[in-house]
């Protein structure tokens, strides 16, 4: 048989064989690409607003733990929650087995960072301004660090859309936000606070002024504001027994909102969030300040 025509034979074998071995080692390796893709997210969140943009990223099967602020979208009551992100143990985020522990800068101590640290596990803290720009580029962020920018381009437009829909009230009313687990607890905000700055972008204004953060509530100041509305989270004012339970409280009823009765209430994480929904929350806030 001439020489030629036995490199042809050869030649014509090794393609029969090869291109099945190629295509098995390519299909082998986008198996083993999406497979490693897929066990790679692995995230407990530590804040709310957090984990509500991870979910709205489309990354809600990737969360093993969440906080008890995360409480938005519903499905996340499914998830396993580790406590509150200022006294959650080390111990209970290893024992979910994460590789990405997620929050806000401040939401852990340093000693928890590094005990993460040294178990492997990583931790990432985004920057959190209290402002509608603020929002907007913590959610490029995360869509940066998700890998899912078009996602977040498209959160962006939409909170975009909701804000030009908010209808603020001819006269700026002053509102006061009150914290309450109970009767016995109840504290009220002053200027700095995340209440604070969704109250002005809604249309509002701080009734207190003379302090900044939280600080409990006394009859004083509440006669010293004298507010025209009073703001709780929804289960703040169920926890005092609603508007009725909040009117025995001493000096309540000697304020104009109290002898109006104008009281209001929102859920916690939609009003103070400052997440995807801020613009939906503005609008709701928006309206009851009318």
């Amino acid at each position: 048989m001439p020489y030629t025509s036995i490199k042809k034979i050869i030649a014509s074998i090794a393609y029969v064989l090869i291109i099945p071995i190629t295509f098995s080692l390519l299909t082998l390796s986008a198996t083993w690409m999406k497979s490693d893709s897929s066990s790679e997210m692995k995230i407990v969140s530590v804040n709310g607003t957090m984990s509500e943009i991870i979910c709205a990223l489309g990354l809600e099967s990737s969360l093993v733990g969440v906080d008890v602020t995360s409480s938005y979208p519903a499905s996340l009551e499914k998830v396993v929650k580790i406590g509150h992100n200022r006294s959650v143990s080390s111990e209970g985020i290893i024992a979910l087995s994460p590789n990405l522990v997620v929050g806000m800068q401040n939401d852990l101590k340093s000693t928890l960072i590094e005990q993460l640290t040294a178990s492997n596990i990583k931790t990432y803290l985004f920057k959190q301004e209290l402002s509608v720009e603020g929002t907007k580029k913590l959610i490029s962020e995360a869509g940066v660090y998700f890998k899912q920018s078009a996602k977040a381009s498209e959160l962006i437009a939409q909170l975009d859309k909701d804000i030009a829909l908010v209808k603020k009230p001819k006269v700026k009313k002053k509102v006061l936000f009150i914290y309450a687990r109970g009767a016995g607890s109840m504290m009220v905000s002053g200027t700095g606070t995340s209440v604070e700055k969704v109250i002005e972008l809604s249309g509002g204004q701080n009734a207190v002024t003379s302090f900044a953060d939280f600080k409990p509530l006394t009859s004083e100041a509440l006669i010293a504001a004298n507010p025209d509305v009073i703001l709780l989270f929804d289960s703040g004012l169920e926890s005092i027994g609603g508007v009725d339970g909040l009117l025995k409280v001493q000096g309540i009823a000697q304020t104009t909102a109290g002898k109006n009765k104008k009281v209001i209430s929102m859920d916690g994480q939609l009003l103070t969030g400052f997440g995807p929904r801020l613009g939906k929350a503005m609008i709701e806030l928006s309206s009851k300040l009318q």
